[in-house]
């Protein structure tokens, strides 16, 4: 028979004198019988031997156990103490390092070094499995018990891995020791694997104790690069100390006082300063290796930190602390600076990257804090576990510590007249939930008890659909429910903070938020404790709810993503004082502005969280592409940066402003100083304001009549107030405001034109502002404003084009040929000046007789509208309230500065809307 001598994964001890006796057990096979020969050797510890049939499975497996039980006790083989107390308290720091940190010997030295810097009396040392390791383990016991022969290829690449770093870290009699060590180990586990690969099964607790090999050989690996450093170091196998109980699911329980017993002797025979034990693994109280199960790490460092009473745990990973949000999702999630255990608990329940959810227990009931550090930015102050927050300020921002989200679920609703007030219904529900091994994220129930509905892992649906309908078969029959309904395709979204309970308000903006950002919620859940709302979503809107939330609380009151439709003369100023603009907004008054989109006719520029405006002329020239409306919009739609949108229409087409609805439709919140929407067809026009009062998107168009006057909210404010619109009148063109105005003396009709347009006053063609079109739409939309119902076709117009130039090929022409008027133009106003009167070209709305007209009219030198200057606009209101002396608004009513101020002011007060401060 050939036999294999194989060292049981026994820790090395930390001196010859006291090294423990180590069993082995030989693995041989009989040829002849084909049987496989588990002889126990010369440790009378594990004496024995046992003789395994190929038809003898189940015996394999009870017997491999067994052997695996006996192989684990002779780890815990008393032999002399020294009587050594263990010293507790605040002496203690306890550092848990992760597979991350412990990646390359240069990170393990990196470890090393951070831990002899750290000041702390004693410090006791957590440590994962080298990146990829565990996996790595876990794969290995795949691989056997599936018969794939590659296991021993695999195991030779962690063979070499771990040497490799020994060799990078280590030098002289510790790397041979080390090394020693690590073949011992890989042989072992090579006959164990291969005992797994013949019997195709590994138990569970076989297979832990396979797994648990990575985190003993980095421990054994740090301890000896802080020993290279003349600090005495030992480390702990902590299947030594750590007892636990299996409680459930993929859960165990520590048992303290067995523990803390095991600790004190291993301390006895171990006593130092620094101290590196093995995180993730321990024992059962029979001895048999386990885990602390995925991510345990953590929750040993929280066992040994409560075992000692130490001053502070601290969990160093990759991240500088804890994200407000997850910073993947949310770019402008931030660190925070403190939580309270609660927080971080529900934090961990709903997904966060924060702890283990078990880990929060050992340290909270000794109330012994928990840090997040970055090993690789050790400047960043990290993130504070602990009882009571720091911030005590109690304001908004504060009491909702952080989001987080959990995908891929299914609502299930249970429903039904039958239900209510009928004792044991919830209970059958949710034991048809139990028997299918379902697991219930959120639970909500209307007071009327009328339905149930609570949300599960989508792929555990199907199941607890046909456990419900088959349990309920009969109630479903009778109508007394009416239906069990799945709601595929959901997400939760979770917003946590320990003060939630004590301020008013915070459920109303978080759903505030929500529904400005267009996103409906399809169930709502909060516990008496108040540490969380939880709201179930459509998984397709999640991340743009998680993100409105976030940035309602955290990132500003009101951000905005904006895209730009026309950036020439008008857009381009805008996006000039947008520029000048934006940072004293954030700073002040918390509204973050960012242009993501910018398109002219034949070139446009897009960016997933904001065009630099100091250069935005030369990126739209160099990094342009073909402009596409539809591509620009679907782009500034489906952002997931920013929660509000907002599109500027800086252009007089009417094609783009055909599509203010269909924006507005999609959440889009629409901005312009375009006439051609408003004043366009009346049923385009009352649908847009249908949808506008009917949603929260919200469209603003003050620039439409008056540039930057305040002629459209001053309106508003009249009707909501209650008064009634008798007539408004007014001068409403910029360019014919300012010809009127300069038409006086020996100045003739044309010269006036001629400087207008040199003054940049007029469109490229005089004609556009004199056949008083332009004045006419903004009449309409006054009208329309005031509540009548007319279209453009209804007001009557008198333009100021002589007929005969009317057919001019171009202005130039029309320029050359209107001095042949002036005489006609002349007459008209010496006749209106021999009255004491001047002409002006006004707009009316006459509410009560339900019309309107634009004609030149002549006024009394001291009529208000005599008194202008430049381009000034003025619009009188009359009023029930001001009939008497009409309510006068005036300013200018032209050119680019003032047209985008207006735009500008719509867009601040669409962020008041949304929040921001007024």
């Amino acid at each position: 028979m050939r036999s294999l001598a194989v060292a049981s994964p026994l820790p090395p001890a930390a001196a010859a004198a006291r090294r423990r006796p180590r069993a082995f057990f030989s693995f041989g096979r009989e040829v002849g019988s084909q049987c496989w020969k588990y002889d126990l050797g010369q440790d009378q510890t594990l004496g024995g031997s046992l003789r395994i049939g190929q038809s003898q499975g189940s015996l394999h497996r009870q017997r491999l156990t067994t052997l695996l039980r006996s192989a684990a006790a002779a780890i815990s083989v008393e032999q002399d103490e020294v009587n050594t107390y263990l010293p507790k308290g605040d002496m203690w720091s306890v550092h848990k390092f992760g597979g991350t940190c412990m990646g390359t010997p240069q990170r393990i030295q990196s470890v090393a070094d951070i831990v002899l810097g750290d000041s702390s009396e004693r410090k006791l040392v957590i440590v994962s499995a080298m990146s990829k390791v565990t996996d790595m383990m876990y794969n290995l016991v795949h691989k056997a018990q599936s018969r794939d022969d590659s296991y021993t290829i695999a195991l030779e690449e962690i063979f070499e891995k771990h040497m490799a770093a020994a060799k990078d870290l280590l030098d002289g009699e510790d790397l041979a020791r080390f090394l020693s060590q690590l073949h011992s180990d890989v042989s072992n586990l090579r006959a164990m694997l291969r005992a797994i690969y013949i019997a195709g099964h590994a138990t569970e607790s076989f297979s832990d104790f396979v797994v648990g090999h990575g985190e003993l050989w980095s421990a054994q690996m740090l301890s000896y690069a802080i020993k290279k450093s003349g600090a005495p170091c030992s480390w702990m196998d902590t299947r030594e100390v750590l007892v636990v109980k299996p409680s459930g699911s993929n859960q165990v329980d520590p048992d303290y006082l067995e523990s803390e017993k095991r600790l004190q002797k291993w301390f006895s025979r171990q006593p130092a300063d620094i101290i590196v034990a093995t995180g993730f693994i321990a024992t059962t109280a029979e001895n048999i290796p386990t885990t602390l199960k995925r991510d345990g790490s953590d929750f040993s460092a929280a066992i040994i930190g409560s075992l000692v009473r130490a001053r502070q745990v601290t969990i160093w990973t990759d991240v500088d602390g804890v994200f407000s949000a997850d910073p993947r999702k949310v770019s402008e999630a931030v660190i925070l600076s403190t939580l309270s255990y609660q927080e971080a608990w529900e934090m961990s329940y709903f997904g966060a990257n924060v702890l283990h959810p078990c880990t929060i227990i050992p340290v909270m009931k000794d109330n012994i804090p928990i840090v997040i550090r970055n090993m690789f930015n050790i400047s960043a102050p990290g993130t504070m576990i602990c009882r009571q927050p720091a911030n005590d300020n109690g304001d908004l921002d504060a009491c909702v510590k952080s989001f987080a989200t959990i995908d891929n679920l299914a609502l299930v609703n249970v429903e039904g007249t039958g239900m209510a007030g009928v004792p044991g219904t919830s209970s059958a529900i949710f034991s048809a939930v139990k028997d299918v091994g379902a697991n219930v994220i959120m639970i909500s129930q209307a007071s009327s008890e009328h339905s149930i509905c609570f949300a599960v892992p989508e792929q555990e649906v199907a199941a607890v659909s046909a456990a419900l309908h088959v349990r309920f078969r009969e109630a479903l029959a009778a109508g007394r429910l009416s239906k069990v309904e799945v709601i595929n395709g959901c997400s939760i979204l979770a917003a946590v903070g320990l003060r939630m309970a004590s301020t008013p308000g915070v459920s109303a903006i978080l759903f505030d938020a929500l529904a400005k950002a267009n996103i409906n919620v399809r169930a709502i859940a909060q516990g008496c404790s108040e540490y969380n709302i939880t709201v179930v979503l459509k998984q397709e809107d999640c991340v743009r709810a998680l993100r409105a939330a976030h940035s309602r609380f955290f990132l500003s009151k009101t951000t905005l993503a904006v895209g730009i439709i026309g950036p020439g003369l008008i857009g381009g100023t805008l996006l000039n004082q947008l520029k000048d603009q934006a940072s004293v907004l954030k700073e002040n008054m918390n509204i973050d502005l960012r242009v993501i989109g910018i398109t002219g006719s034949s070139t446009m520029l897009l960016s997933d969280t904001g065009i630099d405006l100091t250069q935005w002329k030369e990126l739209l020239r160099k990094e342009g592409e073909p402009a596409d409306l539809a591509n620009f919009v679907r782009h500034l739609s489906d952002n997931h940066v920013f929660p509000n949108k907002v599109l500027l229409d800086c252009t007089a087409d009417t094609s783009v402003a055909s599509h203010y609805y269909d924006w507005l439709k999609k959440g889009i919140h629409v901005i312009t100083p375009n006439k051609k929407a408003n004043s366009g067809p009346l049923d385009r026009y009352l649908k847009l304001r249908t949808l506008q009062r009917a949603s929260y998107t919200h469209y603003f168009y003050e620039a439409t009549v008056g540039a930057g006057l305040p002629v459209i909210s001053t309106l508003r404010g009249l009707l909501e107030t209650g008064d009634k619109i008798l007539r408004i009148e007014g001068i409403f063109s910029g360019t014919l405001s300012y010809i009127f105005n300069n038409f006086e003396g020996t100045k003739t009709f044309s010269n006036v034109v001629a400087e207008a347009k040199e003054a940049g006053y007029t469109e490229p063609d005089p004609r556009d502002d004199l056949s008083g079109t332009d004045v006419a739409r903004k009449v309409i939309i006054l009208a329309r404003e005031s509540g009548l119902r007319l279209e453009l076709s209804n007001i009557p117009v008198k333009s100021l084009v002589p007929e005969a130039l009317a057919s001019c090929s171009s202005a130039d022409e029309f320029m050359q040929k209107l001095p042949s008027f002036d005489e006609d133009w002349a007459k008209q106003r010496s006749e209106a000046e021999a009255a004491g009167e001047v002409l002006r070209y006004v707009g009316v709305v006459d509410a009560v007789n339900k019309e309107g007209q634009v004609e030149l009219r002549r006024y009394k030198k001291d009529h208000p509208f005599a008194q202008l200057s430049g381009s000034d606009n003025i619009i009188a209101f009359t009023t029930s309230r001001y009939e008497e002396q009409p309510l006068i608004v005036r300013g200018p009513g032209a050119g680019a500065e003032v047209t985008a101020g207006g735009v500008f002011c719509d867009i601040l007060r669409l962020a008041s809307y949304l929040g921001a401060p007024s």
